[in-house]
């Protein structure tokens, strides 16, 4: 039986019996305290904890679900899995375990030609919480399980909670047995493996005031409305009815298993180590494919970063299988061979049954996945041979763990995951100082760390928000039409918490039951304004200045609010008005993004989707996948399709019709955002349709002028495009027509020859540097005989230390070390250190001799030295090798001395065995 079968039939039985049928949730997280959605009630958890009122009192679902806690384990076990799907059948207040318990049995035994799953009683095994006599008592008695294929078992495996205060209950798990080939008998109790779980039946029935870890919590009493929560992970039923021995080998993991191991010339089940890899790359190419389809975009930071890593991962157990290891020449993947295409084709054409939007979107998931394996082979490169390098100075110590700094500059400067630098550490038998590693990432996030984020609901607990929503419902949004509105006051938070009244000076989050405030959404940024209350006499009313506006749940508008003046009080009436020269400058640049997105596409192909926007006043950000950068002549032609629109002066029009109508008439939706069954399009005349909730102008011409200032990288496969709207394109456009008229000025040619006039200016200056560095470099060929000739004998080995002047580039510092080296005499033991400043801050190179490697003298180790005096750091081969420091000031002198005094005394140390005295 198909995945897709699976899927269809668990969602009919219970659609049959009253259940509505919700969707799968993106796997980007409502929940701000997760990242992903790791579980399949994670969309129903608002309802469960009461934050929100369920449209519904019976729902089913097969929802996506991401988990990478036990990333390390997927491949190594026939269990874990990063990306996978949960089944499930859930009650808010309506039935308990007198149905949920039955259901679940007669789905699981009913005949496969009665719309069941065909599994023989026999077969079945049943656990339930120590204490449940209720329903061990339902299995038994109503369900006929036997005694002997019941087990009662502890807090640890069968009581469920959320880890936090709020619901938990008992739960019941239903396994089959595989048989005696699998393990020991004697049930779910004597051997999991042997026995496996596919079913869990979770019964909410206690409040929960404290929890302190999985076994050790409160109950304060039974909850006023009992909830049910059940989970069937798909890939493990699938292995069952598909009569596999593991999920890597059920239909939607195996398609793309099966292309891995052909591309990479590997024959699954001959060698274990290879079979792990394939399996890690199956499950993390499905993984991918699912998050990029849901708007998630490589980073190193969140979702982003979870993206990333497991491509990753991916691209190398890839290249290791196809021969080339860590980054070698060897191999079909040396060559630069790439796989993802291939293999993410493998996963949407596996998946697409039941994720029709795959099909959709594969151009644009392509195009992402795509870049991000172009960009980490080129990181694998150049970081394999800086690890190589380290790995090299670890050994070299006699230490067994790769410093936390060298992890960090590699993660840092070269892009090297450090995940994948534990893993290529161990291959090698070596360790990684992670706690050193995790301070410094600590140190340069917190330096990096932004508290715009803070004005967001964040972790906030959103219960008090979720309490106006249920008492006074929906707030109703007026600004489509209107620039002001009366309102009334139904809710005041200071700090979180709800009050009353909020006087002057406080800063204050205000619920009015309707508004004309756009709450920032969509790439929008939200309105400002002003809300005014009247007293009961002249004077007494308050003021309060709007400083942005948040939904912080669906369906609730939150100002985010300073009283100036007054005192704003719960249940006032009260007058909302935004800034109407923001709104109109905003609404201008969120039309222009859609005729930018529109003239991209028309340009680049479908593949060209939008991936994100900001529409500020004035000015937009624009992101879009694409493969590389953007041609300036196709920018340029994009610009003057969009200002033609403005001209013709089109009209726009918004409306809502239903998601399929939409999308037949062509509307463009943002690629991964999910939409309802009813969406708002808006229209530029026949030139755009895109779906969205924002606001806009009337006509295409009220937009004035659109200037795209450029176009740059942000991330594999993403581009960004900035551009001014109105009266800032034109202000723009002005100073610059100001700026070329000064240099036609003073350059005394017209506008049409500046150009080239500047060129070749610019192509003089080069000229004269080419010739500056040609005489610096004869002059240091000449610098190099004379410092030859006049080396230190410093304990038998002609010592040679030098500053060069200011300026001198780090390139000829280090030619000039060479040729020293070079000029002393054949069979002499010497070491050569030349130091100087090329720009801000020192550079050191240090180039030793055979001879004086024989003496146990290494240039890596001497660079060390001598940097550590100037505040930095340095490394290399035995041979030469260079480093830096901090910058220097007017102690550059003094201190370049000083490092030369080190590395003299380290040689002074050398004794004639070659061993430091």
């Amino acid at each position: 039986m198909e995945s897709a079968e699976i899927v269809r039939r668990f969602l009919d039985y219970f659609s049959q019996r009253g259940h509505t049928v919700v969707p799968s949730a993106s796997l980007i997280a409502e929940d701000p305290t997760l990242l992903l959605v790791n579980a399949g009630m994670v969309p129903f958890k608002p309802y469960f904890l009461g934050q929100a009122v369920p449209p519904f009192r019976r729902a089913t679902s097969a929802q996506k679900c991401v988990r990478t806690p036990d990333i390390e384990e997927v491949g190594k076990t026939t269990r874990h899995a990063t990306f996978f799907q949960m089944l499930g059948n859930f009650s808010f207040g309506d039935y308990f375990k007198e149905q949920a318990i039955p259901f679940a049995w007669d789905l699981l035994t009913r005949s496969e030609a009665d719309g069941g799953f065909g599994f023989p009683e026999h077969r079945l095994w049943v656990t339930v919480y120590e204490d449940d006599d209720q329903a061990a008592k339902i299995w038994q008695d109503k369900v006929g399980v036997p005694p002997e294929r019941l087990q009662r078992r502890g807090l640890a495996d069968n009581y469920w909670h959320m880890g936090v205060p709020g619901p938990g209950g008992p739960c019941s798990e239903i396994y089959y047995d595989r048989g005696a080939d699998y393990g020991n008998a004697g049930g779910p109790a004597a051997d999991e493996d042997r026995y496996l779980e596919v079913w869990n039946l979770v019964f909410m029935q206690d409040q929960l005031s404290a929890v302190r870890s999985k076994v050790d919590f409160d109950v304060s009493g039974e909850l006023p409305s009992r909830n049910i929560d059940t989970g069937m992970g798909l890939e493990r039923m699938a292995a069952l009815l598909q009569g596999v021995d593991n999920i890597y080998e059920v239909d939607t993991m195996w398609k793309v298993l099966d292309r891995a191991a052909e591309l990479t010339e590997q024959k699954y089940g001959r060698d274990h180590r290879s079979d792990v890899a394939l399996r890690v790359v199956a499950d993390h190419v499905r993984a991918a494919v699912m998050l990029v389809a849901d708007g998630i975009m490589p980073s190193n930071e969140g979702r982003g970063y979870v993206l990333r890593r497991i491509v990753r991962r991916s691209v190398r157990d890839l290249r290791l299988l196809a021969g080339s290891q860590r980054g070698g020449d060897g191999g079909r993947a040396g060559q630069g061979e790439r796989y993802l295409h291939v293999l993410a084709a493998a996963a949407i054409d596996a998946l697409g049954d039941q994720y029709p939007e795959l099909i959709r979107d594969a151009p644009n998931i392509h195009t992402v996945l795509d870049a991000e394996e172009a960009a980490f082979l080129s990181t694998l490169r150049t970081g394999t041979a800086i690890f190589d390098a380290a790995v090299e100075e670890t050994t070299r110590h006699g230490v067994r763990a790769i410093s936390g700094a060298q992890a960090f500059q590699l993660h840092d400067t070269y892009g090297f995951p450090i995940d994948l630098t534990l893993e290529m550490a161990a291959e090698q038998g070596l360790a990684v100082d992670e706690a050193e590693f995790r301070r410094l990432m600590a140190q340069q996030r917190q330096r990096a760390k932004d508290d715009a984020v803070a004005k967001k609901t964040g972790n906030a607990d959103i219960s008090a928000f979720a309490q106006f929503l249920e008492r006074s419902g929906k707030v109703t949004f007026t600004g489509y039409d209107e620039v002001a509105s009366d309102a009334m006051v139904i809710g005041l938070l200071v700090g979180g918490a709800s009050v009353p009244a909020a006087g002057a000076g406080t800063e204050v989050d205000v619920v009015l039951d309707r508004t004309p405030c756009y709450p920032e959404g969509g790439g929008q940024l939200a309105d400002t304004g002003i809300i005014r209350s009247a007293g009961s006499s002249p004077g007494d009313g308050a003021v309060v200045e709007i400083l942005d506006v948040q939904a912080p749940v669906p369906g609730l508008i939150v100002h985010r609010c300073r009283v100036t003046s007054g005192e704003i009080i719960v249940g006032a009436a009260v007058h909302a008005e935004i800034d109407i020269g923001r709104r109109r400058a905003i609404s201008r640049s969120h039309t222009a993004t859609h005729l930018v997105h529109r003239a991209f596409r028309s340009a680049l192909g479908e593949s060209a989707a939008q991936a994100g926007s900001e529409n500020s006043p004035g000015r937009f950000r624009f992101d879009f996948t694409a493969i590389g950068a953007v041609p300036a002549p196709l920018l340029a032609d994009v610009e003057e399709e969009v200002n033609e629109v403005l001209i013709n002066d089109l009209d726009v029009r918004a409306f809502h019709t239903s998601i399929s109508q939409a999308r037949a008439m062509g509307a463009l939706a943002l690629f991964g955002e999910k939409y309802g069954e009813q969406v708002r399009v808006v229209e530029v005349g026949d030139y755009s349709r895109e779906l969205c909730g924002g606001t806009h102008v009337a006509r295409s011409g009220q937009l004035g002028l659109v200037k795209i200032m450029g176009e740059s990288s942000i991330g594999s496969g993403v581009r960004r495009v900035e551009a001014l709207v109105g009266i800032d394109a034109f202000r723009f456009l002005a100073r610059e027509s100001l700026l070329v008229s000064q240099l036609t000025e003073q350059l005394k040619v017209p506008r049409p020859e500046l150009p080239d006039r500047i060129a070749g200016i610019v192509a003089k200056l080069r000229d004269a540097e080419r010739d500056l560095q040609r005489m610096q470099t004869a002059r240091l060929a000449n610098v190099a005989a004379e410092l030859a000739a006049n080396a230190t004998d410093v304990n038998g080995i002609a010592f040679v230390a030098h500053q060069v002047p200011d300026g001198t580039p780090a390139d000829g510092i280090r030619k000039l070390a060479l040729d020293v080296r070079g000029q002393l005499p054949s069979g002499r033991p010497g070491v050569v250190v030349i130091a100087g400043v090329p720009a801000d801050r020192p550079a050191v190179v240090v180039a030793v001799t055979d001879a004086a490697r024989a003496r146990g003298l290494a240039a890596g180790s001497l660079v060390v030295t001598a940097t550590g005096v100037l505040g930095g750091r340095g490394g290399g081969r035995d041979d030469v090798a260079q480093g830096g420091g901090a910058e220097l000031g007017s102690q550059a002198a003094r201190l370049l001395a000083e490092s030369f005094s080190a590395v003299q005394a380290v040689i002074d140390g050398i004794g004639t065995s070659g061993s430091v005295t």
